[in-house]
């Protein structure tokens, strides 16, 4: 507080305001550093690799798993992208070809004279195989007798 001594008049008080504003200025700063460190900075990226020269070829990223009508009282037969399999394999070839891959989507077709229950079996073996996503295939385009 500053007191006037000019003589005139009574004594009048004043407020010396500055170290309010100078405290005031100081905590500002330290919130906005204290902020600014508390942050993340940046993104996380996956950042493409170069391919190695010797590197293998791609395997066939589709994997369609189709359930055949056989006829009559009999098991339905089973390909894996056109390549036969018997249901007692089935299995372990799933488990094979996705044991190197990042993307583990299948496609699951089945031909309209089989049961879902064998369809519903291969999809329960491509669960228990690693298979993370199954897509059911159905036929696009006109029918044929």
């Amino acid at each position: 507080m500053a007191f006037s001594t000019a003589g005139r008049g009574p004594l009048r008080a004043e407020i010396n305001i500055t170290p309010m504003i100078d405290i005031l200025l100081v905590l500002i700063i330290v919130f906005m550093v204290v902020v600014s460190m508390s942050q993340e900075k940046g993104l996380e990226a996956q950042i493409p690799q170069p391919a190695n020269e010797k590197s293998p070829p791609q395997p066939e990223r589709t994997i369609v798993i189709q359930v055949a009508w056989a006829g009559n009282n009999q098991q339905p037969s089973l390909k894996i992208n056109d390549d036969e399999v018997k249901w007692e394999q089935l299995h372990d070839r799933l488990s094979e070809i996705f044991t190197g891959r990042v993307e583990r989507v299948a496609f699951v077709k089945g031909d309209d004279d089989v049961d879902f229950e064998f369809v519903a079996d291969a999809i329960d073996i491509a669960r228990t195989s690693g298979v993370q996503r199954i897509g059911l295939l159905t036929r696009t385009g006109p029918e044929t007798p």
